[in-house]
């Protein structure tokens, strides 16, 4: 890190991260350096907490739920190290003196003119270390306006083979169709995304699929709205399966009740549509139903790696993806190039690594698989087409011809409704152009 001012270390989810900086924040300690560390949401802070005491450090806490009168604010101990919420201490930094270093945990969250940057200008002084699992924000753009240096740790499948990670066992069965969701800051728009998902019938697949991969085995589920969610568990119990749903909104206590009470066996199945998706370890986890299609690469590998943590016995997690978040974005455990500037240039941005769902039993195995790695089925190769030999002349192909070539060449390119809805707009093309070519997309994947 010489050199840089504000440097970000990605780390895949689970390979961690939390401990890393805990190990930095007690180093700084010892040297007489002033650390904070900021956390978007309580729970992450109350986990940061816990890791620094594993290094015998006592920090300070500035969130809501931990109030200055009972001593546990920076003003009352003035320990030398905090965590804070960045929502609280946005309110309070006339109250705290200026750190030497913040550690920025999640850092994929910080934007231009928020909470952050008025915490940033505050302490301006004050180095700044990143550390996410994926530096992107949601809606694509890269993470250049706030940090120099981009230092990229071991890649997922490394993690797997050292036996910090368990690889997934993915079943992508083709549930819905989401070629007619539309897109807004970077992702499906929710309401559409809860009118397509909250219906009995995907509930119900989604409910045959897990007694028939995973019975009694338990999960995450990632839904589409708190009321989704609260569906999900409901048809989840209904058949004698305890689930739990849980949201921002649910009282703290409560959460961790329920947590608790899922780490003893007590609940199955957690549902959620936002505290799962990030930063929150539920020990425990060996399935995730993916109930939420996104467009988001980095919300999608946040939500697999709530499952990749290893546990005693537990050799992989299994993922039920119902939405084709998988067949968008890839395996969530192969290797990315990641850069500060991000993917905010959708039209340059090179597809998602291929997969091939079996037609039989509906696991993902990667692209260039000729056995499924469920039930063995010998996928089917199509022959190349033979051109027969003839004699003849070559011939010129025109502008025209060359120019229909790339055209088709970049329509085959464009993975997404977003990229597609890009090649509309240069060409002048009506945006019903991009319906017909996801339906015929679609059509195709069923035939296969």
């Amino acid at each position: 890190m010489a050199g840089a001012k504000a440097p970000l270390y990605v780390l895949p989810t689970g390979g961690g991260k939390t401990v890393l900086f805990s190990a930095i924040a007690e180093s700084s300690e010892k040297r007489g350096k002033r650390v904070l560390i900021m956390a978007h949401r309580v729970e992450l802070v109350d986990q940061i907490v816990a890791s620094l005491e594993q290094f015998n450090v006592k920090p300070d806490i500035i969130a809501a739920s931990y109030p200055r009168s009972h001593g546990r604010g920076l003003r009352a101990n003035n320990h030398s190290v905090a965590v804070a919420s960045v929502q609280t201490l946005a309110h309070r930094l006339d109250s705290y003196p200026p750190p030497t270093m913040i550690i920025c945990d999640e850092a994929h969250h910080v934007k231009k003119d928020g909470q952050y940057d008025e915490i940033f200008r505050a302490y301006k002084e004050a180095k700044l270390l990143g550390v996410t699992a994926t530096p992107v924000r949601l809606d694509g753009r890269g993470l250049a306006s706030h940090f120099d240096r981009l230092i990229v740790g071991p890649t997922p499948r490394e993690l797997i083979d050292m036996g910090y990670l368990v690889p997934p066992r993915i079943f992508a069965p083709p549930t819905v169709d989401t070629s007619g969701l539309h897109i807004r800051m970077g992702d499906f728009k929710l309401d559409e995304s809860e009118a397509l998902m909250d219906i009995p019938s995907i509930t119900g697949d989604a409910l045959g699929h897990y007694k028939k991969h995973a019975n009694g085995l338990q999960g995450l589920a990632f839904c589409t709205s708190v009321k989704h969610a609260e569906h999900v568990a409901e048809r989840f119990r209904n058949e004698g399966i305890p689930a739990l749903s849980l949201n921002g909104g649910t009282d703290k206590e409560l959460r961790r009740m329920a947590v608790a009470d899922f780490r003893r066996g007590a609940i199955k199945i957690l549902t959620s549509c936002d505290i799962f998706s990030e930063g929150f370890d539920i020990p425990g986890a060996h399935i995730g139903i993916m109930l939420r299609p996104t467009n988001s690469m980095g919300l999608f590998l946040q939500q697999c790696g709530r499952l990749a943590r290893p546990l005693p016995g537990k050799e992989f997690y299994t993922l039920l993806d119902h939405v084709g978040n998988t067949q968008r974005h890839g395996m969530p455990h192969d290797s990315r190039e990641w850069t500060l500037e991000g993917d905010a240039d959708r039209r340059k941005k090179k597809p998602a690594p291929g997969i091939r769902v079996c037609p039989k039993c509906f696991a993902a195995s990667p692209a260039r698989a000729q056995i499924c790695v469920e039930c063995a089925h010998v996928f089917e190769v199509k022959p190349r087409q033979v051109l027969e030999e003839k004699d003849g002349e070559l011939v010129e192909l025109t502008a025209e011809q060359v120019q229909a070539k790339k055209e088709r060449r970049e329509q085959g390119q464009a993975m997404t409704r977003q990229q597609l809805m890009e090649i509309a707009r240069i060409k002048g093309r009506n945006p019903a152009w991009v319906d017909h070519v996801l339906a015929g997309r679609l059509k195709k994947r069923m035939r296969a």
